[in-house]
Protein backbone atom coordinates (compact mmCIF):
# COMPACT_ATOMS: atom_id res chain seq x y z
CA UNK A 1 0.00 0.00 0.00
CA UNK A 2 3.03 2.58 0.50
CA UNK A 3 4.00 2.34 -2.94
CA UNK A 4 0.89 3.45 -4.47
CA UNK A 5 0.46 6.20 -2.09
CA UNK A 6 4.18 7.68 -2.66
CA UNK A 7 3.71 7.17 -7.09
CA UNK A 8 -0.18 9.12 -6.35
CA UNK A 9 2.02 11.85 -4.88
CA UNK A 10 4.97 12.36 -7.44
CA UNK A 11 2.05 11.64 -9.97
CA UNK A 12 -0.74 14.55 -8.90
CA UNK A 13 0.83 15.81 -5.62
CA UNK A 14 0.78 15.52 -2.23
CA UNK A 15 -2.73 17.16 -2.14
CA UNK A 16 -3.97 13.97 -3.94
CA UNK A 17 -3.44 11.99 -0.73
CA UNK A 18 -6.29 12.85 1.63
CA UNK A 19 -5.42 13.57 4.54
CA UNK A 20 -1.77 14.13 3.60
CA UNK A 21 -1.07 17.69 4.95
CA UNK A 22 -2.87 16.98 7.85
CA UNK A 23 -0.49 14.11 9.11
CA UNK A 24 2.84 16.04 8.03
CA UNK A 25 1.68 19.01 10.32
CA UNK A 26 1.44 16.71 12.99
CA UNK A 27 4.06 14.04 12.31
CA UNK A 28 6.89 16.80 13.97
CA UNK A 29 4.79 16.50 17.26
CA UNK A 30 4.45 12.94 17.31
CA UNK A 31 8.01 12.72 16.92
CA UNK A 32 8.42 15.17 19.48
CA UNK A 33 6.45 13.16 21.95
CA UNK A 34 8.01 10.07 21.19
CA UNK A 35 11.82 11.72 21.84
CA UNK A 36 10.09 13.01 24.97
CA UNK A 37 9.03 9.99 26.17
CA UNK A 38 12.10 7.47 25.25
CA UNK A 39 14.11 10.06 26.91
CA UNK A 40 11.93 10.43 30.06
CA UNK A 41 11.98 7.06 30.28
CA UNK A 42 15.57 6.20 30.86
CA UNK A 43 17.70 3.55 30.22
CA UNK A 44 17.23 -0.09 29.82
CA UNK A 45 18.60 -2.64 31.31
CA UNK A 46 20.78 -5.21 28.91
CA UNK A 47 22.57 -7.48 31.36
CA UNK A 48 21.34 -11.30 32.18
CA UNK A 49 21.95 -13.32 34.61
CA UNK A 50 20.86 -17.26 35.80
CA UNK A 51 18.38 -16.64 37.94
CA UNK A 52 17.53 -18.36 41.17
CA UNK A 53 16.05 -17.27 44.87
CA UNK A 54 14.93 -13.43 44.56
CA UNK A 55 13.00 -11.51 46.79
CA UNK A 56 10.34 -9.24 45.24
CA UNK A 57 7.21 -7.85 45.97
CA UNK A 58 3.44 -7.05 44.71
CA UNK A 59 2.67 -3.22 43.59
CA UNK A 60 4.36 -1.03 41.43
CA UNK A 61 8.20 -1.05 40.57
CA UNK A 62 8.50 -4.24 42.93
CA UNK A 63 5.58 -6.11 40.43
CA UNK A 64 7.54 -4.84 37.56
CA UNK A 65 10.94 -6.38 39.21
CA UNK A 66 9.01 -9.45 39.93
CA UNK A 67 7.58 -10.22 36.25
CA UNK A 68 10.82 -8.92 34.90
CA UNK A 69 12.72 -11.99 37.37
CA UNK A 70 9.97 -14.36 37.18
CA UNK A 71 10.15 -13.98 32.99
CA UNK A 72 13.88 -14.97 33.15
CA UNK A 73 12.93 -17.94 35.20
CA UNK A 74 13.93 -16.66 38.78
CA UNK A 75 12.12 -18.67 41.86
CA UNK A 76 10.35 -15.80 43.53
CA UNK A 77 9.87 -15.30 47.12
CA UNK A 78 7.29 -12.58 47.71
CA UNK A 79 6.69 -11.11 51.54
CA UNK A 80 3.64 -9.78 51.46
CA UNK A 81 0.94 -8.51 54.20
CA UNK A 82 -1.63 -10.96 52.78
CA UNK A 83 -2.73 -13.96 54.49
CA UNK A 84 -1.55 -17.19 52.51
CA UNK A 85 -5.67 -17.38 51.29
CA UNK A 86 -5.99 -13.83 50.40
CA UNK A 87 -7.98 -14.15 47.21
CA UNK A 88 -5.92 -11.09 45.67
CA UNK A 89 -2.56 -12.83 46.62
CA UNK A 90 -3.97 -15.77 45.32
CA UNK A 91 -5.08 -14.30 41.91
CA UNK A 92 -1.78 -12.08 41.80
CA UNK A 93 0.59 -14.88 41.96
CA UNK A 94 -1.67 -17.05 39.52
CA UNK A 95 -1.53 -14.42 36.89
CA UNK A 96 2.05 -14.31 37.11
CA UNK A 97 2.45 -17.59 36.65
CA UNK A 98 1.00 -18.10 34.09
CA UNK A 99 1.82 -14.98 31.87
CA UNK A 100 5.79 -16.09 32.84
CA UNK A 101 5.29 -19.35 32.54
CA UNK A 102 6.89 -19.42 35.37
CA UNK A 103 5.47 -22.18 38.61
CA UNK A 104 8.40 -21.27 41.19
CA UNK A 105 6.82 -18.11 42.44
CA UNK A 106 5.41 -18.33 45.93
CA UNK A 107 4.22 -15.85 48.65
CA UNK A 108 5.21 -15.55 52.18
CA UNK A 109 3.48 -13.03 54.81
CA UNK A 110 5.04 -10.54 56.59
CA UNK A 111 3.89 -7.14 57.93
CA UNK A 112 6.73 -4.41 57.48
CA UNK A 113 4.66 -2.63 59.70
CA UNK A 114 5.28 -5.21 62.54
CA UNK A 115 8.54 -6.23 64.02
CA UNK A 116 7.16 -8.97 65.83
CA UNK A 117 5.89 -10.27 62.69
CA UNK A 118 9.59 -9.89 60.90
CA UNK A 119 11.21 -11.37 63.76
CA UNK A 120 8.66 -14.88 63.34
CA UNK A 121 9.31 -14.49 59.28
CA UNK A 122 13.02 -14.51 59.35
CA UNK A 123 13.62 -16.49 62.43
CA UNK A 124 11.90 -19.20 60.54
CA UNK A 125 14.08 -18.39 58.00
CA UNK A 126 17.56 -18.73 59.73
CA UNK A 127 15.91 -21.62 61.67
CA UNK A 128 16.12 -23.86 58.37
CA UNK A 129 18.45 -26.63 58.46
CA UNK A 130 19.91 -26.95 55.45
CA UNK A 131 20.03 -23.29 55.28
CA UNK A 132 17.61 -21.99 52.46
CA UNK A 133 19.11 -21.14 49.29
CA UNK A 134 19.18 -17.04 49.05
CA UNK A 135 20.89 -15.11 45.87
CA UNK A 136 19.12 -11.90 46.09
CA UNK A 137 16.99 -9.90 48.65
CA UNK A 138 15.22 -6.76 46.73
CA UNK A 139 13.96 -4.39 49.23
CA UNK A 140 11.69 -2.37 47.37
CA UNK A 141 9.01 -1.27 49.91
CA UNK A 142 7.86 2.24 51.17
CA UNK A 143 5.53 4.55 51.82
CA UNK A 144 4.95 8.67 52.14
CA UNK A 145 2.75 10.36 54.14
CA UNK A 146 1.43 13.22 51.15
CA UNK A 147 1.37 16.95 52.82
CA UNK A 148 -2.29 16.93 53.47
CA UNK A 149 -2.53 12.93 54.70
CA UNK A 150 -2.88 11.47 58.07
CA UNK A 151 0.08 10.89 59.74
CA UNK A 152 0.39 7.08 60.01
CA UNK A 153 1.90 4.67 62.71
CA UNK A 154 2.93 1.17 62.48
CA UNK A 155 1.56 -1.37 64.82
CA UNK A 156 4.64 -0.37 67.58
CA UNK A 157 3.13 3.12 67.66
CA UNK A 158 6.28 4.04 65.26
CA UNK A 159 5.90 6.74 62.82
CA UNK A 160 5.25 5.19 59.21
CA UNK A 161 8.10 6.70 57.26
CA UNK A 162 10.70 5.71 59.82
CA UNK A 163 9.28 2.37 60.80
CA UNK A 164 8.97 0.72 57.50
CA UNK A 165 11.21 2.81 54.73
CA UNK A 166 14.32 2.21 57.34
CA UNK A 167 13.58 0.28 60.22
CA UNK A 168 11.69 -2.22 59.21
CA UNK A 169 14.73 -2.93 56.52
CA UNK A 170 17.35 -3.00 59.34
CA UNK A 171 15.44 -5.63 61.42
CA UNK A 172 15.05 -8.00 58.52
CA UNK A 173 18.72 -8.02 57.78
CA UNK A 174 19.64 -8.20 61.14
CA UNK A 175 18.18 -11.00 61.58
CA UNK A 176 18.69 -13.04 58.19
CA UNK A 177 22.31 -11.85 58.55
CA UNK A 178 23.53 -15.36 58.97
CA UNK A 179 21.38 -16.70 56.04
CA UNK A 180 23.65 -14.70 53.62
CA UNK A 181 27.19 -15.38 55.33
CA UNK A 182 26.07 -18.94 55.26
CA UNK A 183 25.75 -18.87 51.10
CA UNK A 184 28.15 -21.27 49.95
CA UNK A 185 31.38 -18.99 48.49
CA UNK A 186 30.53 -19.89 44.83
CA UNK A 187 27.21 -18.45 44.73
CA UNK A 188 26.74 -14.32 43.98
CA UNK A 189 24.69 -12.95 46.64
CA UNK A 190 23.35 -9.73 46.20
CA UNK A 191 21.61 -7.25 49.02
CA UNK A 192 19.21 -4.75 45.99
CA UNK A 193 18.55 -1.19 48.67
CA UNK A 194 15.62 1.20 46.92
CA UNK A 195 16.16 4.55 47.49
CA UNK A 196 15.27 7.82 45.80
CA UNK A 197 17.03 11.37 45.09
CA UNK A 198 14.94 12.51 48.83
CA UNK A 199 18.06 10.94 51.17
CA UNK A 200 19.80 13.98 50.05
CA UNK A 201 17.86 16.26 52.08
CA UNK A 202 18.04 14.06 55.24
CA UNK A 203 19.26 15.12 58.78
CA UNK A 204 20.41 12.07 60.74
CA UNK A 205 21.79 14.96 62.94
CA UNK A 206 18.04 15.06 64.22
CA UNK A 207 17.10 11.93 65.17
CA UNK A 208 15.23 11.72 68.47
CA UNK A 209 14.91 8.66 70.98
CA UNK A 210 11.25 8.57 70.63
CA UNK A 211 8.26 6.53 68.84
CA UNK A 212 8.66 9.47 66.34
CA UNK A 213 12.69 10.20 65.74
CA UNK A 214 12.24 11.71 62.79
CA UNK A 215 12.99 15.26 62.58
CA UNK A 216 9.80 17.86 61.74
CA UNK A 217 11.19 18.58 58.61
CA UNK A 218 12.04 15.73 55.53
CA UNK A 219 10.99 13.33 56.96
CA UNK A 220 10.43 11.03 54.35
CA UNK A 221 13.95 12.07 52.65
CA UNK A 222 15.35 11.07 56.46
CA UNK A 223 14.18 7.64 56.18
CA UNK A 224 15.55 7.16 53.43
CA UNK A 225 18.65 8.70 54.27
CA UNK A 226 18.75 6.50 57.17
CA UNK A 227 18.33 3.46 54.67
CA UNK A 228 21.33 4.11 52.64
CA UNK A 229 23.69 4.89 55.26
CA UNK A 230 22.92 1.31 56.92
CA UNK A 231 23.01 -0.41 53.04
CA UNK A 232 26.83 1.14 53.50
CA UNK A 233 26.97 -0.45 56.96
CA UNK A 234 26.04 -3.44 56.38
CA UNK A 235 27.98 -4.10 53.31
CA UNK A 236 31.00 -3.43 55.84
CA UNK A 237 29.11 -5.91 58.43
CA UNK A 238 29.46 -8.43 56.03
CA UNK A 239 32.73 -7.99 54.66
CA UNK A 240 34.36 -8.12 58.56
CA UNK A 241 32.61 -11.37 58.93
CA UNK A 242 35.55 -14.53 58.54
CA UNK A 243 34.16 -17.70 56.77
CA UNK A 244 35.34 -20.78 58.08
CA UNK A 245 36.27 -21.94 54.75
CA UNK A 246 38.55 -18.77 54.73
CA UNK A 247 36.86 -17.61 51.55
CA UNK A 248 35.92 -13.93 50.75
CA UNK A 249 32.89 -12.73 51.51
CA UNK A 250 30.10 -13.33 48.26
CA UNK A 251 27.63 -10.73 49.38
CA UNK A 252 27.31 -7.37 47.90
CA UNK A 253 25.06 -4.40 48.66
CA UNK A 254 23.42 -2.53 46.00
CA UNK A 255 21.55 0.34 46.30
CA UNK A 256 19.33 1.69 43.29
CA UNK A 257 17.29 4.85 42.60
CA UNK A 258 14.86 4.29 40.22
CA UNK A 259 13.73 7.83 39.28
CA UNK A 260 10.47 8.70 38.96
CA UNK A 261 7.97 6.63 38.06
CA UNK A 262 3.94 5.76 38.01
CA UNK A 263 3.95 4.25 40.90
CA UNK A 264 0.84 4.02 43.81
CA UNK A 265 3.33 6.36 45.92
CA UNK A 266 4.25 8.81 43.44
CA UNK A 267 0.26 9.42 42.81
CA UNK A 268 0.07 9.73 46.72
CA UNK A 269 2.79 12.54 46.56
CA UNK A 270 2.09 14.45 43.79
CA UNK A 271 -1.89 14.42 44.93
CA UNK A 272 -0.74 15.75 48.46
CA UNK A 273 -3.52 13.10 50.31
CA UNK A 274 -6.48 15.37 48.78
CA UNK A 275 -9.61 15.01 46.86
CA UNK A 276 -8.63 18.43 44.64
CA UNK A 277 -5.02 16.81 44.09
CA UNK A 278 -6.35 13.56 42.71
CA UNK A 279 -8.68 15.78 40.59
CA UNK A 280 -5.55 18.02 39.37
CA UNK A 281 -3.50 14.72 39.06
CA UNK A 282 -5.98 13.21 36.80
CA UNK A 283 -6.47 16.45 34.34
CA UNK A 284 -2.46 16.17 34.09
CA UNK A 285 -2.30 12.80 33.39
CA UNK A 286 -0.77 13.22 29.86
CA UNK A 287 2.04 15.26 31.42
CA UNK A 288 2.62 12.58 33.97
CA UNK A 289 2.70 10.01 31.53
CA UNK A 290 4.96 11.54 29.29
CA UNK A 291 7.83 12.56 31.90
CA UNK A 292 7.00 9.58 34.61
CA UNK A 293 7.84 6.37 34.03
CA UNK A 294 5.91 3.13 33.84
CA UNK A 295 6.84 0.91 36.59
CA UNK A 296 8.46 -1.27 33.95
CA UNK A 297 10.65 1.65 33.51
CA UNK A 298 11.67 1.95 36.93
CA UNK A 299 12.32 -1.64 36.98
CA UNK A 300 15.45 -1.48 34.98
CA UNK A 301 18.11 -0.37 37.34
CA UNK A 302 16.85 -2.68 39.97
CA UNK A 303 17.23 -5.42 37.14
CA UNK A 304 20.60 -4.14 36.57
CA UNK A 305 21.68 -4.50 40.03
CA UNK A 306 20.51 -8.41 40.27
CA UNK A 307 21.65 -9.33 36.95
CA UNK A 308 24.92 -7.46 35.45
CA UNK A 309 27.92 -9.90 36.12
CA UNK A 310 30.40 -6.73 37.28
CA UNK A 311 28.46 -5.90 40.67
CA UNK A 312 29.07 -9.49 41.85
CA UNK A 313 32.60 -9.14 41.71
CA UNK A 314 33.23 -5.52 42.49
CA UNK A 315 33.58 -3.63 46.12
CA UNK A 316 29.71 -3.47 47.27
CA UNK A 317 28.01 -0.43 48.46
CA UNK A 318 27.42 1.32 44.51
CA UNK A 319 25.00 3.66 43.90
CA UNK A 320 22.46 2.39 40.27
CA UNK A 321 20.76 5.36 38.38
CA UNK A 322 19.52 4.93 34.97
CA UNK A 323 21.34 1.68 34.77
CA UNK A 324 24.80 2.87 35.37
CA UNK A 325 27.24 3.86 38.14
CA UNK A 326 26.61 7.65 40.13
CA UNK A 327 28.26 9.04 42.80
CA UNK A 328 26.61 9.57 46.29
CA UNK A 329 26.30 13.72 47.03
CA UNK A 330 25.56 13.56 50.61
CA UNK A 331 28.71 12.31 52.06
CA UNK A 332 27.23 11.03 55.71
CA UNK A 333 26.22 7.95 53.64
CA UNK A 334 30.35 6.63 53.64
CA UNK A 335 30.72 8.21 57.10
CA UNK A 336 31.47 5.03 60.04
CA UNK A 337 30.99 7.56 62.69
CA UNK A 338 27.34 8.19 61.34
CA UNK A 339 26.64 4.71 60.82
CA UNK A 340 27.84 3.70 64.36
CA UNK A 341 25.37 6.19 65.31
CA UNK A 342 22.97 4.78 63.24
CA UNK A 343 23.09 1.00 64.00
CA UNK A 344 23.24 1.71 67.84
CA UNK A 345 20.10 3.79 68.15
CA UNK A 346 18.26 1.53 65.86
CA UNK A 347 19.15 -1.15 68.07
CA UNK A 348 18.37 0.39 71.44
CA UNK A 349 15.37 1.89 69.81
CA UNK A 350 14.27 -2.08 68.33
CA UNK A 351 15.13 -3.87 71.45
CA UNK A 352 13.08 -1.15 73.81
CA UNK A 353 9.98 -1.67 70.89
CA UNK A 354 10.23 -5.86 71.12
CA UNK A 355 10.60 -5.75 75.18
CA UNK A 356 6.90 -3.95 75.29
CA UNK A 357 5.34 -5.89 72.31
CA UNK A 358 6.07 -9.35 73.97
CA UNK A 359 4.49 -7.69 77.31
CA UNK A 360 1.48 -6.35 75.69
CA UNK A 361 1.07 -9.99 73.72
CA UNK A 362 1.42 -11.59 77.25
CA UNK A 363 -1.35 -9.17 78.70
CA UNK A 364 -3.75 -9.78 75.66
CA UNK A 365 -3.00 -13.76 76.31
CA UNK A 366 -3.87 -13.63 79.44
CA UNK A 367 -7.07 -11.69 79.08
CA UNK A 368 -8.38 -14.01 76.28
CA UNK A 369 -7.69 -16.83 78.56
CA UNK A 370 -9.85 -15.58 81.29
CA UNK A 371 -12.52 -14.51 79.01
CA UNK A 372 -12.30 -18.00 77.86
CA UNK A 373 -12.62 -19.47 81.44
CA UNK A 374 -15.47 -16.84 81.95
CA UNK A 375 -17.50 -17.99 79.11
CA UNK A 376 -16.70 -21.95 80.34
CA UNK A 377 -18.12 -20.92 83.83
CA UNK A 378 -21.04 -19.31 82.76
CA UNK A 379 -22.20 -21.91 80.26
CA UNK A 380 -21.43 -24.52 83.12
CA UNK A 381 -24.01 -25.20 86.69
CA UNK A 382 -24.70 -22.13 88.07
CA UNK A 383 -24.97 -24.18 92.00
CA UNK A 384 -25.50 -27.09 93.82
CA UNK A 385 -29.16 -27.60 93.39
CA UNK A 386 -28.53 -27.60 89.43
CA UNK A 387 -25.80 -31.06 90.05
CA UNK A 388 -28.81 -32.64 92.20
CA UNK A 389 -31.44 -32.49 89.49
CA UNK A 390 -28.69 -33.47 87.53
CA UNK A 391 -31.06 -36.69 86.44
CA UNK A 392 -33.97 -35.03 85.96
CA UNK A 393 -34.34 -31.23 84.28
CA UNK A 394 -30.57 -31.41 83.54
CA UNK A 395 -29.95 -35.23 81.87
CA UNK A 396 -30.10 -35.81 78.64
CA UNK A 397 -32.14 -38.66 77.05
CA UNK A 398 -29.97 -40.82 74.60
CA UNK A 399 -30.30 -40.07 70.82
CA UNK A 400 -32.14 -36.71 71.94
CA UNK A 401 -31.18 -33.44 70.14
CA UNK A 402 -29.27 -32.28 72.71
CA UNK A 403 -27.10 -35.14 72.91
CA UNK A 404 -26.60 -35.61 69.04
CA UNK A 405 -25.49 -31.86 68.87
CA UNK A 406 -22.97 -32.58 71.52
CA UNK A 407 -21.10 -35.39 70.15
Amino acid sequence: MPLPLIAEAFTHGISAIPFAWTFLRAAPWLILIWILKTYFGGAVNTSERLMHSKVGGTSGIGAAIAQGLASRGAQIILLTHHTSGDPFLVDYIEDLRSSTNNQLIYAEQVDLSSLHSIRLFATKWIDNAPPRRLDTIILCANTMTPKYGKNEVTEDGLEANWGINYLANFHLLSILSPALRAQPPDRDVRIIFGTCASYIGGNLQSLKDSRSPLPSGDKYGTSKLALTVFAQAFQTHLDAYQRPDKQANNSRVVVVDPSFARTPGMRRWLTMGSLWGLALYLVMWPLWWLILKSPEQGAQSFLRAVMDGELGREVGGKLIKECREIDYIKKEVKDQKVAKELWEFSERQIEALEKEGAVKRALEKKDREGAGKQEVQAGGPSDGNANASGAGAGARAPGSRRTRKAG
